[in-house]
């Protein structure tokens, strides 16, 4: 017996995300998104949609906190 739709979807893991789901994960407002951390991510735009991967998401935080502790020393 085939496993019914949701419980399929329930079990893959997000690839992307839209900006407001990205300011989400974050912890932050989607204003701030748009001005202080959208300008340094690589977006994928198809038709009126927008995602960010949460891969570049990722790379976006190990750069950022990277770049903070070069700054401290």
């Amino acid at each position: 017996m085939p496993e019914p739709r949701a419980s399929r979807s329930a079990a893959l893991s997000r690839l992307a995300l839209s900006p407001d789901e990205a300011a989400a994960a974050l912890g932050v407002s989607r204003d701030y998104l748009d001005e202080h951390v959208g300008p340094e991510l690589r977006w994928v735009r198809r038709g009126r949609r927008k995602f960010v991967s949460v891969r570049e998401l990722e790379r976006w935080l190990d750069e950022s906190a990277a770049r903070t502790l070069e700054e401290a020393s």
